[in-house]
């Protein structure tokens, strides 16, 4: 299976487990000039932003290269862009999580971080 079809398997799974928890998917793929965000979603009142990492040879423990702080920035300003084109979601929280997928499960780390990078 290539990196490609992994990575939208995964998103697809991340994307089912999300809503299974109760969150609603409203958008995914965002692409801007600084990046991509794989999921956006509403958690209540809640903006969330998922990065979804689908890995079979890394554990949760190598996440740390996965999504360092040059990863994080990329993901932030897309973010940014999603708000500024999406106004009806300017007085809502906005939440950065991660879902870690590997072959054996599925892991949601919410608030994985900050703005403040």
């Amino acid at each position: 299976m290539s990196s490609v079809s992994s990575g939208k398997k995964g998103e697809e799974q991340a994307a089912a487990a999300l809503e299974a928890a109760g969150m609603k998917i409203i958008a995914k793929n965002i692409r801007s000039k600084a990046g991509e965000v794989d999921i956006v979603a509403l958690d209540g009142e809640t903006v969330v932003f998922v990065e979804v990492k689908a890995w079979s040879a890394y554990g949760m423990e190598d996440l740390q290269y996965g999504i360092d702080i040059k990863k994080q920035r990329k993901i932030i300003k897309t973010a940014n862009y999603f708000m500024s084109e999406n106004r009806k979601y300017s007085n809502m929280a906005i939440r950065f999580d991660v879902v870690f997928i590997n072959k054996n499960s599925i892991t949601h780390l919410a608030s994985a971080f900050t703005e403040r990078v």
